[in-house]
Order: C-alpha cells, then sequence, then structure tokens
C-alpha cells in the first residue's frame, strides 16, 4: 500500500517535484516513537542542504504498533513523503519493495535511529547523482570516522568485517552501516540476484557490486550507537554466518551471473596511452643519467643502512636488487618513452639480466677488494662506485636495445 498526500502549507516547492532525484527509504518495525521525528529531521535536512528534488519513502515492516498510523499523518504533513506497508517483516525485504518501485536514479536507505550524521548524506550520493560511483556506503571503520559506542558492538562490527574479508575477499570497510545508497540502474540488475530479506542484505549486495567490477564510494561517517537498539545481536550474527556460506557456495560453483554482469555493468578497463616516440640518443643519455644518479644514490643508502646488518654481500645483493626494479620502471617511462603495460614484463626481465651483469661486477669488485686489502668503508664506497658506473654504461646499452626492439 503506498500513501501520499498533498499538503496546501506553505513549504518549498521542491521536495514535492513529480520527478525526485534521491529516494531515502527509511525501513521500520514497531517504531511509533522514533518514527515522527526521525522523519521530521531527516525531511527539514532535505529542504534546507540537499539541492535536488527528493523524496522520503517510509518503508513498514508489518508493524502491529502505530507505526503506520504515524507514518499516514506524516504523508499527510510533510511534501515529498510517503509510506510503504508491507505484510512481512525483512530490513531487506523492505528495501528491495521500496527500491523496486521508486522511479529515482538515485536510491538510499538509513536507520530510522539517524545515528549517521546527515551531514555525509550529500557526500554519500553526490558521487552516484555526478556517474562517478554506482555504489556509496557509510563507513564507521575509517581514521577519520567519530564513532560512539559500547566495547561489545565495536568487537563485533570490527570481527564481522574482517569475517568478509578472509572469506568473501570483500574490500569494503563496512558492511552493515545503516548509511547506504545505489543508483536505480544498477540496483535494477542486482536486487533480483539478491537472496536475503533481513540484515545480510546489505552485504549480499555489495559483494555482487564488487565482483560486477562497480565502484563503490565510501564516507566516513560521525556515528553514534543507539542504546535502545533491538536488534538481536545474536540472531543476527547466526544469519549473517549462514549468509556468508550460501554466498562463498554460489560464487564458488559459478551460480551467479557474474561474467554477464560485469559486461553490462562494469567499466570497462582504461586504455593504455600511447606510447611516445623515442627520443635521440643524447637526450636518453640524458635521461638514464638523471635516473641513474639517483639510482646510485638510493643504493649507497640502502647498503650503508643494511651493511651493518647483513654483511656486505648481501646488503650488495639486496640494495642492487631494489633500486634496479624503480630504475627499470624509471627508464622505461622516463628514458625511452614507453607508457602502458605493453611488453613490461619483458623489460623487466631484461633489466633484471643487466641487474645480473651488474651484480656480477660489483659483488667481483667487492670480493676482489676484500681479498687484498681490509678497506674502510670510504674505500668499500668508492669501489662501489666505480664498478656502478661501469655497470651503467653496461646496463644502458642493454635497455636501450631490449626498450627498442618493438616485435
Amino acid at each position: 500500500m503506498i500513501t501520499s498526500i498533498e499538503t496546501r502549507a506553505a513549504v518549498p516547492a521542491r521536495p514535492a517535484a513529480s520527478h525526485p532525484v534521491l529516494d531515502v527509504v527509511v525501513p521500520v518495525y514497531n517504531e511509533e516513537t522514533d518514527l515522527e521525528p526521525c522523519v521530521r529531521r531527516l525531511h527539514a535536512h532535505l529542504v534546507a542542504h540537499f539541492p535536488y528534488p527528493f523524496q522520503i519513502t517510509i518503508a513498514d515492516n508489518a508493524s502491529v504498533d502505530g507505526t503506520l498510523a504515524v507514518a499516514e499523518a506524516l504523508v499527510t504533513e510533510l511534501p515529498g513523503v510517503q509510506v510503504r506497508h508491507l505484510d512481512a517483516k525483512g530490513r531487506g525485504r523492505a528495501l528491495r519493495a521500496a527500491w523496486s518501485a521508486s522511479d529515482a536514479p538515485v536510491l538510499a536507505y538509513m536507520d530510522v535511529d539517524l545515528s549517521t550524521d546527515l551531514a555525509a548524506l550529500l557526500p554519500l550520493v553526490a558521487p552516484l547523482i555526478s556517474g562517478h560511483s554506482d555504489v556509496a556506503i557509510g563507513t564507521r571503520l575509517a581514521r577519520t570516522s567519530r564513532v560512539v559506542r559500547g566495547a561489545r558492538r565495536e568487537f563485533i562490527s570490527r570481527t564481522y568485517n574482517l569475517l568478509l574479508r578472509g572469506t568473501l575477499a570483500v574490500r569494503f570497510s563496512d558492511a552493515q552501516c545503516g548509511f547506504k545508497a545505489i543508483r536505480a540502474d544498477v540496483a535494477r540488475e542486482l536486487l533480483p540476484l539478491v537472496q536475503d530479506t533481513g540484515w545480510f542484505f546489505d552485504t549480499e549486495l555489495l559483494v555482487l557490486a564488487q565482483r560486477a567490477g562497480l565502484r563503490i564510494h565510501e564516507v566516513p561517517v560521525d556515528w553514534i550507537d543507539d542504546p535502545d537498539s533491538r536488534v538481536d545481536v545474536v540472531a543476527t550474527a547466526v544469519a549473517d554466518l549462514r549468509g556468508i556460506g550460501r554466498l562463498g557456495r554460489a560464487l564458488l560453483t559459478g551460480a551467479l551471473p557474474l561474467n554477464e554482469l560485469r559486461v553490462q555493468l562494469g567499466r570497462a578497463p582504461l586504455a593504455a596511452p600511447p606510447e611516445l616516440p623515442p627520443t635521440g640518443l643524447l637526450r636518453q643519455l640524458v635521461r638514464f643519467g638523471a635516473v641513474g644518479v639517483a639510482s646510485t644514490c638510493a643504493y649507497l643508502l640502502l647498503f650503508t643502512l643494511t651493511r651493518g646488518a647483513l654483511g656486505a654481500q648481501p646488503a650488495n645483493l639486496l640494495a642492487l636488487l631494489l633500486t634496479a626494479i624503480a630504475n627499470t620502471a624509471a627508464n622505461r617511462r622516463l628514458t625511452f618513452g614507453i607508457a602502458g603495460r605493453r611488453h613490461v614484463t619483458r623489460h623487466h626481465v631484461q633489466g633484471l639480466l643487466a641487474f645480473g651483469l651488474g651484480l656480477a661486477l660489483t659483488s667481483g669488485s667487492l670480493a676482489v677488494l676484500h681479498a687484498a686489502t681490509d678497506p674502510s668503508r670510504a674505500v668499500e664506497l668508492s669501489v662501489l662506485v666505480a664498478a656502478n658506473l661501469a655497470a651503467t654504461v653496461m646496463r644502458f646499452l642493454l635497455l636501450r636495445l631490449a626498450m627498442h626492439h618493438r616485435p
């Protein structure tokens, strides 16, 4: 049942637009006390701070108290507010019904207790309105988030999200914060695949979005725990574990059409930039020399820092290996004008070949030096500099040949 009644009160016309840009769903079950102040506060915030037409949908999950009556009274008073009544419980079921019926291009939801500071609402939905992102979530686990809640809920939340990372390889940080948004065109494709109708609904939707290659935007939020929350933590945790197992099996067995989703919804890979034309020999020598100076300085610094702990030969190996990899990448782009990932593996293999020759030259120099005398650190470094200069000339010739070879 949907109720939407206009009012004659003198209020801004913007929220009552026939085609809202944003539809904020507030799922409720037996919330006759908290519903009215929540919706009034949300409506006032949107009128004052949201620059687009909006709609607020109260999704009543089969409440048995006076929640529906309170919602219908709010509809008669506040423009842009509607109520949808469901005959069965379940937050996921309520969101699926409300989002599926909405004609707004951006869909959101928040918990009725408004634990999340509403100042985060516009940052949440702005990337979806602009098309930059596909799904947006509030996160209580970012470093810049400010959260007030008990130790038990903090532990449960962090444990749950760590479990998701270990089992479903998720990359988003906070699956269960009741503050999310999604583009309507994305929701139309994902909602039919989401099986859960309760609290695991959020997690399942986000996992599908991630596996489909969608961009998930995260917004650090200020969040204050509701001490009167009636969520059954134990029952919710058990249901979530079952949901993780079910979704994990579906992913492993290929029961979900992820490839089709990626093709239909995923963002295409970025095209590699065109390769720059090769520069002349003199310019290449100048750039190679500049990269070589930086690499030599980095090499000497790493050798000096690790010489005491590792010994001369191991320190030489570590310093030369690390700087050789960085040197190849820098010369590839700056000296020889090659961008993108084409032939990058081959170039690094050839760079490591040059590294091996340089290692033989520098290690041999160290071995001869230590066999002949007990050198000071200054003499040791001087010999290494000379050996590296010889290795650099050889490296330039080998890399130039490799980089200019275009099969």
